[in-house]
């Protein structure tokens, strides 16, 4: 039986239609090693894996370790603004004007 990260982390791959490979080339992983991961009762994965994959599933790594959620909360929000945090000045700029853009009449 799957743990609950286990769950977490195939509910939210097959949401997002990503491939056990895509997952694997995208967090430097083995298939061999998400698939444990994924169906086993008992995974133990570094943090700096959870991170990985984590990331690459636009999740938080707190939503997948959160015991009490059964299903992946999807942070968009802190994800959008990690991106944001690491864009140069103009960039930022840019991204205000369009949103800025969106409440002008």
């Amino acid at each position: 039986m799957a743990s609950p990260l286990g769950q977490k982390i195939s509910a939210r791959r097959r949401e997002l239609g990503m491939s056990l490979e895509r997952l694997a080339e995208l967090t430097e992983s083995s298939k061999s090693y998400l698939w444990e991961l994924e169906n086993r009762d008992k995974p133990n994965p570094s943090l700096d894996k959870v991170t990985k994959i984590a990331l690459a599933l636009d999740l938080t790594p707190e939503s997948l370790l959160d015991t009490n959620a059964s299903a992946p909360q999807t942070d968009v929000d802190k994800a959008f603004f990690r991106k944001y945090q690491a864009l140069d000045e103009d960039e930022k700029k840019k991204i205000r004007k369009i949103v800025d853009s969106w409440w002008e009449d």
